[in-house]
């Protein structure tokens, strides 16, 4: 038996890109770090919230690149000179990528007290009801 594809299921007509999405997320295997959580604070509005302890704002760069929306960070290493007994807390660079769907902009970011806001809104569409005339064949 073969398997179908998802985006060529006859019922999901127009979803081609639904698979790439599906793929590309699952492909974005991060490593658990930074830790975020997504909430929803609206009827239409949503925010991501990365845990960025120790970043500063010049620190980190938000893009928004083909529906997807990439974080990423990079600290300087200032331990020169310092002699650690335990160094629990981490420096190093990452990158944390969302796929945004249609309809969804980001409506800005802030940083407060070591947590980085990204927060989104999802316009309303507006309902269209079209009515389709049958012609006669001939």
């Amino acid at each position: 038996m073969t398997k179908m594809a998802l985006g060529a299921h006859p019922f999901l007509l127009g979803f081609d890109q639904l698979e790439r999405l599906v793929e590309r997320t699952a492909k974005s295997g991060n490593d658990g770090y930074p830790p975020y959580n997504i909430e929803q604070i609206g009827e239409t509005r949503f925010r991501i919230t990365l845990a960025l302890a120790g970043f500063r704002e010049e620190d980190l760069s938000i893009t928004l690149e083909d529906r997807q929306l990439v974080i990423r960070g990079r600290q300087a290493d200032d331990a020169e000179g310092r002699a650690f007994l335990h160094r629990g807390i981490a420096t190093r660079q990452f990158q944390r990528s969302f796929v945004i769907a249609d309809g969804v902009e980001v409506a800005g970011a802030e940083m407060e007290n070591g947590l980085l806001h990204v927060d989104l809104h999802r316009a309303v569409p507006e309902t269209v009801v079209q009515t389709i005339k049958i012609s006669p064949k001939g």
